[in-house]
């Protein structure tokens, strides 16, 4: 009898779901037909020598992290040992920067936007180290507005038009909902309100043009629900929606009801960085067995998984997610007390998220971010956690963590963050009318869950 069920409960989602997949031009199923290809047990190529038992890459162990070497290694099977993609500079300050703030915990991920490459993969937590980079626990917060973002621009919702909105900075109720012409005193356009990260205008739109399946086919697409081929065994980033109305806003607009981990942050980023197409992260370089012979090399090249945003869709994205860094709420991370950036003429696609949970009292936030927005080259994703008094929120060390890469390649006006002790390269002044620039204009308030 169990087995009927069984079988009668899967027809029963094969059946729910097959409209959704002929909707999207079936992308979800080709990509899953693409990860099995790219398995952690083939890696497509990555095998020498023939056969390997257990697969080379079997318990490669990213929360134990050896970077006190030029080439970072990791455990693996037996007495194997991973030599990792990450990049000593970036690893180290990244290792340091969630170490010495009075972090709960946290995770960096940084990576190669052409290739994919991993080059900064981080962990603290108090306790018995973790690979927090993998796990999908923290909320995503109003990093969600990034999917709810992508599902708008898809349904039609212009970029130039003004929305104005009342309440919200802190939740979304059922008054925030409806307009109200003697409410809603400030406007924004739908970029304004990404970087602003304001509720009340992403609830209502959403309302107004989004379903649960566009909704969840959107979040699909960026790898929601999935499982996403990598070197090691990643978390599903899950979400669930809402039937009822009120929470489907509150979903839409990064109140609760989805997951996230660091990865999937990064993948996020990193799939809108090339220009809608999903590659493959890779972080290890090859594999050593305890005599030392190669019996893993990654394969060589970009990996691209599908296509799931339209080139447009994505420029639009990457068109809301400037005003962060800009003008939002990303601002005071990347600017000094006097409004002078500290990446003078790079653009940064950033989306901050800050969401706090009552028991344990925990205040989550995120950034993620990919500079320069029009020319990519790296894609990063940070994860704080605090308990208690907080020193830091993740913006701050997304800030850190990119003028030390733009530093590095003597990019014009950046310069290393205060008690940086990596390689230092010297760097071109800032232009003179960049650095005598103007503080911003005072703004409406920003909302968030925070973030």
């Amino acid at each position: 009898m169990r087995k009927w069920i069984a079988i009668f409960g899967a027809a029963g989602i094969v059946a729910a779901t097959l409209p959704f997949l002929r909707h999207h031009d079936g992308t979800v199923a080709d990509l899953l037909a693409k990860a099995k290809l790219l398995s952690r047990d083939d890696a497509e190529g990555g095998k020498r020598g023939g056969n390997v038992d257990p697969p080379a890459l079997t318990d490669v162990d990213l929360a134990s992290i050896d970077d006190r070497r030029d080439v970072a290694v990791a455990p693996a099977h037996g007495r194997r040992n991973a030599e990792l993609t990450l990049v000593a500079d970036y690893q180290r300050a990244a290792v340091s920067y969630l170490r010495n703030n009075g972090l709960y915990e946290g995770s960096i991920v940084m990576s190669d936007v052409k290739t994919g490459r991993i080059m900064a993969w981080a962990n603290y937590n108090q306790g018995r180290p973790r690979d927090v980079a993998s796990e999908a626990t923290a909320p995503s917060a109003s990093v969600f507005k990034i999917i709810t973002g992508t599902a708008l621009v898809e349904a039609g919702v212009p970029l130039n038009e003004k929305f104005c909105y009342a309440g919200g900075e802190h939740r979304v109720t059922l008054r925030d909902l409806e307009p109200d012409e003697k409410r809603d005193k400030y406007c924004a356009t739908l970029p304004m309100a990404l970087g602003r990260s304001l509720n009340t205008i992403f609830a209502r739109q959403a309302r107004a043009h989004l379903d649960g399946e566009k909704l969840l086919g959107a979040a699909q697409r960026y790898g929601y629900n999935l499982d996403i081929p990598f070197d090691v065994p990643v978390k599903k980033s899950t979400l669930e929606i809402p039937e009822e109305e009120l929470e489907f806003a509150r979903t839409a607009a990064g109140f609760w009801h989805s997951t996230l981990s660091p990865f999937q942050g990064n993948n996020i980023v990193l799939t809108l960085a090339n220009g809608g197409e999903m590659i493959r992260s890779t972080i290890v370089a090859r594999v050593l067995d305890e005599d030392g012979e190669e019996i893993y090399a990654a394969p060589e090249g970009r990996q691209v998984f599908k296509r799931v945003l339209d080139p447009r869709t994505a420029a639009a994205v990457t068109r809301m997610m400037e005003q962060t860094v800009r003008n939002g709420s990303g601002f005071k991370a990347f600017h000094d007390r006097a409004g002078r950036p500290y990446l003078p003429d790079i653009e940064v696609a950033g989306k901050t998220g800050t969401l706090a949970k009552a028991d344990p009292s925990s205040l989550y936030t995120w950034f993620v971010a990919f500079a320069p927005s029009r020319a990519p080259e790296v894609a990063l994703s940070v994860l704080v956690v605090n308990r208690g008094k907080w020193q830091v929120k993740a913006a701050e060390l997304a800030s850190r963590m990119l003028r030390i890469y733009f530093a590095n390649k003597g990019a014009p006006g950046v310069t290393y963050p205060p008690g940086y002790q990596g390689t230092r390269r010297p760097t071109t002044p800032a232009p003179a009318a960049v650095a005598a620039q103007a503080a911003p204009t005072a703004q409406p308030p920003d909302s968030d869950d925070g973030g």
